[in-house]
């Protein structure tokens, strides 16, 4: 059973009861990104000297470091788009092969032999392919202008998005070919690959959201008024007490016969 209007507050929260919300006010038509297709591609890749391979990258391992005496982490992670490239398939054109070029950059920490904190900032070149995704071309063209009037942006529909968690496995202190101490990484990523159209979408709605509630800093109380309010401690330890009968209660002898 729905409820009714006045008594429902518009704001962002999880539905635990279904059938409780009331009716939408009104059908809106909103422009959004739609997600026609997307892959999940999980990498963990270790040093490896040469092309990069699904498992090794040349380039996870820093410059020569002054002594480095133990590895700390990595943090501060990014990726960005360097290129893409669709190619349709013959059997069928909304297919394509999409090829994305991307860089993930982050901070490597470590310790220097005088015990100081230091970083190197990490830029991991990276390609992927996807043999098949389903990317179809857009049929309109869209143009949009911004304050001021007289500029105007031709925007592409097509949009190929990158998400990612990454994390570094391990570091290890190593020694490159010029007997320098270098740390190699294992770094570890989930990439999520995805082929938007911008598009129109019909949807449900509430409505405007109401402004939210004003925001009221809380006041510090002193030690002396917390203690006020704690309730009184327990003055001796909880029982560790056995029962002394049994649980059941149609027992008629609780003698013990041993």
């Amino acid at each position: 059973m729905s409820i009714n209007h006045n008594k429902f507050i518009s704001r962002p929260g999880i539905v635990n009861k279904q059938g409780y919300l009331p009716d939408p006010t009104e059908l809106v038509c909103i422009e959004v990104p739609k997600i026609f297709d997307q892959v999940l591609i999980k990498r963990c890749l270790i040093y490896g000297e040469g092309p990069d391979t699904d498992t090794t990258d040349e380039e996870l391992r820093s410059n020569a470091l002054n002594s480095p005496k133990r590895y700390l982490g990595c943090r501060d992670f990014s990726v960005k788009i360097t290129s893409v490239d669709k190619t349709p398939l013959k059997k069928d054109p909304n297919y394509k092969k999409v090829i994305a070029g991307f860089v993930i950059s982050f901070y490597m920490d470590y310790i220097d032999g005088a015990g100081v904190n230091q970083s190197e900032l990490f830029e991991i070149n990276r390609t992927e392919i996807i043999p098949k995704m389903y990317c179809p071309d857009s049929v309109a063209q869209i143009s949009a202008s911004f304050l001021p009037v007289q500029q105007a942006l031709d925007l592409n529909p097509e949009i190929v998005k990158l998400e990612m968690v990454a994390e570094c496995l391990d570091g290890k202190i190593a020694t490159n070919s010029l007997s320098q101490e270098v740390i190699d990484l294992t770094l570890g990523f989930h990439l999520i690959v995805k082929c938007e159209l911008i598009a129109q979408v019909l949807i449900p709605s509430y409505e405007y959201i109401p402004s939210p509630t004003l925001f009221e800093a809380e006041v510090e109380e002193a030690p002396s008024e917390r203690f006020e309010k704690q309730p009184i401690p327990k003055f001796y330890p909880d029982l560790n007490l056995k029962p002394l009968f049994p649980e059941c209660t149609d027992c008629a002898d609780f003698d013990d016969k041993e």
